[in-house]
Formats: C-alpha cells, structure tokens, sequence
C-alpha cells in the first residue's frame, strides 16, 4: 500500500533551491490547472468517470486542489504546516474508501495521473519563465515528492479503515456466536440485525464442533478453515458453529480432518439455527466422553453416530441407580464371573436371544453360550423373559461395557478372556 519514495526526491522541505517568488505566481494558475487535471484524471481513471456519481466528482475536484496547493505551499513557505493539513486530508479520502468497500487503487490512479499533468503544466510554465535548468530539475523533484506525500497519507488512511473495519467485523461475529450459543431464545430480528452487521449469512441449519486442546500448547490456536464458520477458540473447550453442515459433505472430508491438526473433536447434530446451543451441549458432552474412553479418545466423532450412547450419560446419576438396580442379581456370581456373564447376556439380549449369533459374536462355542444362560436363568430367573426387564438389562450392560471396556457384543475379546472361555467349555455338563 506504502508508494516508494522516488529517487532523487529530497526529504526535507527546502532541500531544492526553488525561488519562493515562484509560489505566488504558480498559486494564480492553480484554477486552470485544476480544471485540466480534473478532466485528464476523468478521462484516465474510470471511476471518476462515471456520470451522475457526485461523490467521487466532488472528491476529485477537492482533492487536486489540495495536492497543488500542497506543492505550492512547499514551494512558498518548506517548513510550513500545511502538509500536515494535506495529508489529513488525504487520509481521510483513502478511509472513505475503504468503508465504501472501494479498491484504493482508483484513487492512487488518480494522484498519479493528476500530478503527473499537473507536472507538466507547471514546469511548461517554469520553462516559460526562463528558469534556470537546475531550479526546473529542483522544482520537478519537489512535484513528486508532492505526489509521494499525498499518495502515501491515502495508503494510511485507507490500511487503518481497514483494520478498524476487519476488528469491528469480528468483534460483531463474536456477539453473534455468543447470542447463538446462549441458553436463552433468540429473537429473529436481533438474529439477523446481528448478522447483518457481522456480515454473516444466516443459514437455515448449523451444526456446532467441540475441540480437544492443540497437540502443542505453544501453538497458535487456529479454527479450522471452513467457510462462513465461526468460532471461539478462547472458550473451553473450544468451538466453532459451522453454517449447513451437510450441505458441504465437509466432516468426513481428508482436509476438515487435516484442518483440525490431528486434535480429537466432537460434532454436535445437525439443528436449526436458533437452537446452535443445543448442538454445542451435545457436543460439549460427547467430547467428555471421549476423554473417559466412552466414546473414541482420537480422531473425529459425529454425535449423530452415538445418539443412543449420548442419551444413555445425559443423566449419570439416574444412570447409576439404573445399573445398581438391574444388574443387582450378577452380585451374586463371582467377581471373575460377572464380565464373562454381562457381555453374554447383553449378546443374547442383541441378538435375540439366538445362541449361534451369540457364539459368533463372542467367538466363544455355542456350548459355552448354553452353560452361561444356565448360570444367567438361575440369577434372573423368570425376569430375563419380561419385555421391560430386558429392556433395563440392555440399557444398564451397554453403559457398563462403555464405562469398564469389557467385551459388548461387537466380537472384541482379549487374551484373558480367550482363558476364560476354555475354561467354562471345561466345566460344561449336559
């Protein structure tokens, strides 16, 4: 954005041994040349050439003004003040342009164009005056300083436009996510009032990510790069509410995940917008459970994959008293009993109640399968045939095979348990 100084060009007002007597006579042009440079910057630069736009006429016209009188002013009087009224002047227009969302580079066209035939006039003129050649080589220097000075003030104005703009866009998207995530309902009007403001486009569904922390606490914590998204990464854990999640295909995609930087996270259900926070609950709660080794520890888990693990924890207490209850009869088997008896049964519950699909799932004899369901009817008795007893048994041996990661019905076994299985198979009896 910064224009380079041009070689040769002095750096102090005063440098060149132009005569001050010059200004007054150059300071009486100033009207005539301002109407031809303006009309050379209309013809050269097309955004000032646009009819019926008042706007950037009346910029134009005031701001060849001040960049001649600018050079003027140097000329009568190096050590003025008057640059720095110049150069507000010029910050300002280079600020207006980046709040109209305009490129600065119309305006840098026009300060270009502008004193470049402003040049020519004023040094035909000096030429015209029977100027020494060094005063004329003197006076061109001090016109592109001149030039330099205005161009640079534009630049400055319009980087600090930008930067207050990019701030107060983010800052709006903040109160945006904050209003989103909130526990509270969220007004449609404020909704789009706030989006407006954060240039965000409302979407119609959302779905809300929960991050782990970043495999190096020293690193920058970035969101993931997706579009329209926004994100908190101050927050614990960290979020990021991403606008038509399914709309994209983007969660199962090689660059979301490398995007995450092999960090664990958690993805709340798809929902409407206006319930983003009920996203980030599950989220939030799926992401604790993968730290408890429920739900997997690494890589990327979809709540929408675990719903029925989700709805078992979203009340662990009553959970609790749930398991204390229905498992209360394997209290009587021994401890090293018990696993063996649990993951057969919640096998047998599964599969519905078919001996050869459990054998399968287990990977045990189906001889086996018979003497543990001996074993379980004479615990259970009658209640193991009671569509609301069965019902309680699966809810409470899923939550216990998730919690103590002991074998559930999905054909996973250990060496301990291969020991085991031999030595029921050994104490069968028909």
């Amino acid at each position: 954005m910064a224009v380079p100084t041009p070689r040769g060009v002095p750096t102090e007002p005063g440098t060149a041994l132009v005569p001050p007597d010059l200004a007054e006579l150059l300071r009486a042009q100033l009207p005539a040349v301002s109407d031809e440079v303006e009309d050379v910057v209309r013809r050269q630069v097309p955004e000032y050439a646009r009819p019926g736009d008042g706007t950037y006429r009346e910029n134009l016209r005031s701001g060849v003004v001040q960049a001649l009188t600018l050079f003027v002013d140097h000329i009568a009087d190096p050590h003025g003040q008057n640059a720095a009224m110049a150069a507000a002047y010029y910050e300002e227009l280079g600020r207006g342009e980046a709040l109209e969302g305009r490129s600065l580079e119309a305006l840098q066209s026009a300060i270009r164009v502008g004193g470049l035939h402003a040049w020519r006039l004023m040094g035909r003129t000096a030429e015209e005056l029977g100027l020494d050649s060094a005063v004329v080589a003197a006076l061109g220097e001090l016109a592109f300083r001149t030039v330099h000075e205005v161009a640079e003030a534009a630049a400055a104005g319009y980087a600090e436009a930008q930067s207050r703009s990019t701030d107060e866009v983010e800052r709006r998207r903040r109160r945006l996510l904050e209003l989103l995530l909130s526990d509270g309902p969220v007004a449609p009007e404020t909704l789009q009032d706030l989006a407006h403001g954060a240039r965000w486009r409302v979407p119609s569904r959302v779905a809300v990510i929960a991050l782990a922390g970043p495999a190096d606490p020293r690193a920058e914590d970035r969101p993931p790069a997706m579009p329209g998204a926004l994100a908190d990464m101050e927050s614990r854990p960290p979020r990021v509410l991403v606008p038509d999640p399914e709309g994209y295909g983007r969660f199962g995609g090689r660059s979301f995940v490398l995007g995450l930087g092999g960090r664990p996270a958690a993805i709340g259900p798809t929902v409407p917008v206006v319930e983003a926070a009920r996203s980030l609950r599950w989220a939030t709660r799926a992401l604790g459970l993968m730290g408890r080794g429920v739900l997997p520890r690494q890589g990327v888990v979809l709540c929408a994959d675990h719903l029925s693990t989700l709805l078992l924890h979203s009340d662990e207490p009553l959970l609790a008293q749930l398991e204390l209850r229905a498992l209360a009869p394997l209290d009587a088997a021994s401890e090293g009993q018990r696993p063996r008896l649990a993951e057969t049964l919640l096998a047998w519950l599964l599969s519905g109640s078919n001996v050869p699909d459990v054998a399968a799932r287990l990977h045990i004899h189906p001889q086996t399968v018979r003497y543990r369901l001996r074993q379980l009817e004479k615990l259970f008795g009658a209640s193991l045939h009671d569509p609301g007893t069965r019902l309680d048994l699966i809810l409470a041996l899923r939550s216990a095979a998730l919690r103590e990661g002991f074998p559930d019905a999905r054909g996973e076994r250990d060496a301990q348990g291969d020991r085991d299985s031999r030595a029921d198979k050994n104490r069968e009896s028909f």
